[in-house]
């Protein structure tokens, strides 16, 4: 599994695409707090933290649940776990769910990239 971060507009998506040679077909954009594991690429995991935290669901069960679903996947998620604290309850509590999240991904991840003006860090 594969990990790629960073902020938004920042070419998380296109190097993916690049990289794994993903169309547009195989990608899963997240809207809600469901996850079609049929794609092998996730985009957007923070909107699925945020419809978790919106329905009191905790997302890393979820994900711990669905484990042998996800072991080839490339999930993305945009950081906003950096920078000026919310004063929005709900908004520090998505910040801090996702952070967790991919605090959990990280560790399960075999590559764990951030991406920065469309250039690659990699960190695992």
């Amino acid at each position: 599994m594969t990990l790629i971060i960073g902020g938004a507009y920042q070419g998380k998506l296109a190097f993916a695409r690049e990289t794994f040679g993903f169309g547009e077909e195989d990608v899963f954009t997240c809207s809600g707090a469901e996850i079609d594991f049929a794609k092998p690429c996730v985009n957007a995991l923070e909107e699925f933290t945020l419809a978790c935290v919106r329905q009191g669901l905790d997302p890393v069960e979820y994900l711990r649940g669905h484990r042998a679903q996800w072991e080839n996947t490339v999930f993305i998620c945009q950081d906003l776990f950096c920078g000026v604290v919310p004063i929005d309850t709900e908004l520090r509590s998505w910040r801090h769910t996702t952070g967790l999240v991919c605090q959990y991904l990280s560790r399960e991840a075999d590559r764990v990239s951030r991406i920065f003006c469309g250039l690659e860090q990699r960190l695992k």
